[in-house]
């Protein structure tokens, strides 16, 4: 539907542009944004490039290992029935320590593997187990440690200081994350 939609803006915007006259302005913007648009993604697969590179010897160094053992106690109080089965546990805990050191394509994996551990334990099948809800809900309100996708889209961007995002990401995925997690325990009381 939302195709639909974006098509009908373009096409008025270009149609009206055309009937008054506009239709120079309108190639030189399409020019200029297309430009723009592929010096932006060649500055960002470059840092891009780096932050996975940091991300690996973060993982390397044994960091997300380190990380992974402070979280699997928080887990376990969090975490009903995933808390139990050390597989469950296990991918959640990686899941959610690659997510916070910024590696959202190295999490992916965990994350399904989580899904299917969980998907395992649960009793009602093809309905999201209370575990399997709050971890979604984890993953899309992660605490980030470095949001490096949003330091390289700020450097591509010009930014002066791109990593200024830190402390402020970090704070408000904290509050989200606990957020969440909050209203997750309260809606499992009535639902």
């Amino acid at each position: 539907m939302i195709n639909y939609i974006w098509f009908v803006m373009v096409f008025f915007g270009v149609l009206i542009g055309l009937f008054t006259g506009n239709g120079e302005v309108i190639s030189k913007s399409i020019i200029n944004s297309a430009d723009s648009t592929v010096n932006m993604i060649i500055g960002l697969v470059g840092l891009m490039c780096f932050w996975c590179g940091v991300m690996k010897v973060a993982e390397k160094s044994g960091l997300t290992n380190k990380l992974a053992k402070v979280l699997k106690p928080i887990l376990k109080l969090i975490f009903k029935e995933a808390a139990k089965d050390e597989k469950a546990l296990g991918a959640i805990v990686m899941n959610i320590t690659a997510n916070m050191m910024g590696l959202g394509n190295a999490a992916t994996p965990f994350g399904i593997k989580a899904m299917q551990e969980m998907d395992r334990l649960n009793k009602e099948k093809g309905v999201a187990s209370n575990d399997m809800s709050l971890f979604l809900v984890l993953n899309a309100a992660c605490i980030q440690f470095i949001p490096s996708t949003v330091i390289s889209i700020r450097a591509a961007s010009g930014s002066d200081n791109p990593g200024a995002i830190i402390l402020p990401a970090l704070l408000a995925s904290t509050v989200a994350a606990i957020t969440g997690v909050f209203i997750c325990k309260i809606l499992q009381r009535y639902f």
